[in-house]
């Protein structure tokens, strides 16, 4: 397998730049997902390391060689489609051969590349059927089974479950985490679904406006967003926000004033802030809970909608200024809609976004 490296990557359709100077490193054997919402620049970033797209500005190089202006066929890649983009006429055992036959490569060689890709992809029953006698998880295994059989340097994967029913998302998420954990592959994934990402991913890298918002494990993203694009996108339901002002900073991190009455001090470096500066609160629903009475780090709202979910609950609350406020907790709720609610803060699990937008670092 190989490392990826992009270098000031830019793309442009005429005079509109779409990817705006990437740099990125992608590690041998590393799977990375490129997540963010629509149009950000994901599968185009994605389509110029594979070289569907020609690169404006910039360098890339695969397994230390640069391939920036090589054909795809050259650089020893295999993508894998969200549509299957399978032959209909052509039996599963003939889709994943295909490729090879161009190449010509010798019959043998072909049949046990076929096999064995059929093996570890749990196809060896299917090799005679055609696709229009498959469910939609056995298709997408055909196509990553035709480009296992390439034995490519990296695989690409472009939004692959996107077709698919929510139960045979999981059963494929599942599958293709495995399937890294047995070829040991470089892989490069792209999707909107940041539960895809987070579950997926030894790296993530957010995308917004073609431009890379933040690089790193899923859970350093989910602990320590460096702004509040990220602190919005990573974690489901997102992160609350709730606009406050400053009351007091001191070593021990910020002070500020909730809606309606009541504070938290949240642990962050305040060293930028000034009292009376208006920030941006960040919290998770997970991170929310019922406050008692005694509490005095929490905040009231009237509850407007109830979700019941078994195992949990949300509520979704309205705060004093108008923020919609969601909060999760487990089990049953106990509160109806139209009762009012204390919501209690921690201030350890609190984020705080300047005027900028960008998060003062949260202390150890």
């Amino acid at each position: 397998m190989a490392e990826v490296i992009l270098r000031q990557v830019r793309k442009s359709f005429g005079r509109v730049e779409t990817i705006h100077g990437v740099d990125l490193h992608i590690r041998d054997r590393e799977f990375v997902v490129f997540v963010g919402p629509s149009g950000c620049g994901k599968s185009t970033l994605l389509r110029l390391i594979a070289g569907l797209e020609d690169i404006t500005a910039g360098a890339l190089e695969i397994d230390g060689e640069d391939v920036t202006d090589k054909t795809p066929k050259e650089r020893g890649i295999a993508m894998v489609f969200q549509s299957y983009a399978l032959y209909p006429h052509m039996t599963v055992y003939e889709n994943m051969a295909f490729g090879l036959k161009l190449s010509k490569t010798d019959k043998h060689d072909i049949d046990a590349k076929v096999r064995a890709a059929a093996d570890t992809l749990e196809l060896g029953e299917l090799l005679d059927r055609l696709p229009k006698q498959l469910s939609g998880g056995q298709r997408q295994r055909v196509a990553i089974g035709r480009a296992i059989v390439r034995n490519p340097k990296v695989f690409l994967f472009d939004e692959p479950l996107s077709n698919l029913d929510a139960s045979l998302r999981v059963q494929m998420r599942i599958e293709i985490a495995k399937l890294h954990e047995r070829m040991n592959a470089t892989m490069v994934y792209v999707t909107h679904d940041q539960v895809e990402a987070m579950t997926l991913a030894d790296k993530i890298v957010v995308l917004s406006a073609g431009r890379v918002e933040q690089v790193g494990a899923p859970l350093d993203l989910y602990h320590h967003p460096q702004n509040l694009f990220v602190a919005g996108f990573i974690g489901s339901p997102q992160m609350n926000f709730i606009s406050c002002e400053v009351l007091e900073t001191s070593p021990e991190g910020a002070t500020l004033a909730l809606p309606g009455g009541g504070h938290v001090l949240a642990a962050v470096n305040a060293t930028a802030l000034a009292t009376a500066d208006r920030v941006t609160l960040g919290v998770r629903p997970e991170h929310l809970f019922h406050a008692g009475a005694d509490t005095d780090q929490a905040i009231s709202g009237t509850v407007e909608v109830v979700e019941e979910l078994g195992e949990s609950h949300f509520l979704y609350v309205r705060l004093a200024d108008g923020t919609l406020l969601t909060a999760r907790a487990g089990g049953d709720a106990p509160q109806s809609i139209d009762s009012t609610v204390r919501i209690g803060l921690k201030g350890g699990d609190c984020h705080v976004f300047g005027a900028d937008g960008k998060a003062m670092p949260r202390l150890a």
